[in-house]
């Protein structure tokens, strides 16, 4: 990683808890690195730490987040180097402190080390609107808003994107955080019957463009009890599909938005155009 780099940092962020932040982080991680580009996913979720168990690092932690940010060790110390994937790293968060330990200078310059070593960023944010997922988000160029096809989730990820219009440095400086959609736990059965939102009232309300569509499934489960993103524990599987796709949007590639399961096409034009 001796090469200059200036990545795109990325924030997974959503208003509400268990929508799918961390698996999301961990898959559009490894499906990145799989084409080609250096990444480094860091856990902002101080005091729970679950990153590290999605990628099966969790014995590894010696140094964190905290660590580098109160200079207790430098950044190279505490970057993990994934096993499966060389240009895939891994900053913990820590287990032992609170989101007070994180301050905003200290985030600064870790996110600027960060952006000069890697191609890609990618912030695992807490959920909610409180201080650790304002400085997860702060410097953020690019938004992914993980929803579930509930109202309680659609209505606080449209708080979230109020957040970044206001809080990040792009909205200081009269720019805009670039954020896409990205629809996970989503039931074609359920949404027949009309026991979840259909897509288009989901992206209808929020009104992003749409990054993906990420099906209920086993295999996500399955892949986070290994510690193995799904891109990489299970190829083949539609919400692996999904994942690689969405993140070859965020590559900027024009690729078609699929439903899983049905496969039923959605036009990309009707979701906002590409999503990059």
């Amino acid at each position: 990683m001796s090469e200059k780099k200036n990545a795109k940092i990325v924030v997974v962020t959503s208003g509400k808890g268990g929508v799918g932040k961390t698996t999301s982080t961990a898959a559009l991680g490894a499906a990145l690195a799989q084409e080609g580009q250096s990444v480094a996913v860091v856990d902002f979720d101080i005091g729970l730490r679950n990153l590290d168990l999605m990628m099966g690092a969790e014995r590894r932690v010696i140094f964190d987040l905290i660590n580098v940010i109160q200079g207790n060790a430098n950044l190279s110390q505490a970057l993990i180097k994934d096993k499966r994937l060389e240009n895939l790293y891994l900053l913990p968060a820590s287990q032992t402190r609170d989101k007070n330990a994180l301050t905003e200078k200290g985030v600064l310059q870790v996110m600027e080390q960060l952006r000069s070593r890697f191609d890609w960023v990618i912030c695992d944010s807490p959920a909610g609107i409180e201080r650790g997922a304002v400085l997860a988000m702060k410097h953020a160029d690019i938004a992914v808003i993980i929803a579930n096809p509930e109202i309680s989730s659609v209505r606080d990820s449209d708080r979230i994107i109020g957040l970044l219009d206001s809080k990040t440095e792009r909205a200081k400086k009269g720019q805009e955080v670039e954020k896409h959609l990205l629809i996970t736990r989503y039931d074609t059965v359920r949404a027949g019957t009309g026991e979840m939102l259909a897509i288009d009232d989901v992206s209808e309300v929020l009104s992003i463009p749409l990054l993906g569509i990420i099906p209920e499934s086993r295999e996500v489960l399955s892949a986070s009890n290994l510690g193995v993103p799904v891109p990489i524990s299970n190829p083949a599987s539609l919400p692996a599909k999904a994942y690689v796709e969405a993140a070859r949007r965020l590559c900027g590639e024009d690729i078609e938005v699929t439903l899983p399961v049905s496969k039923k096409k959605l036009f990309a034009n009707w979701f906002g155009g590409r999503a990059a």
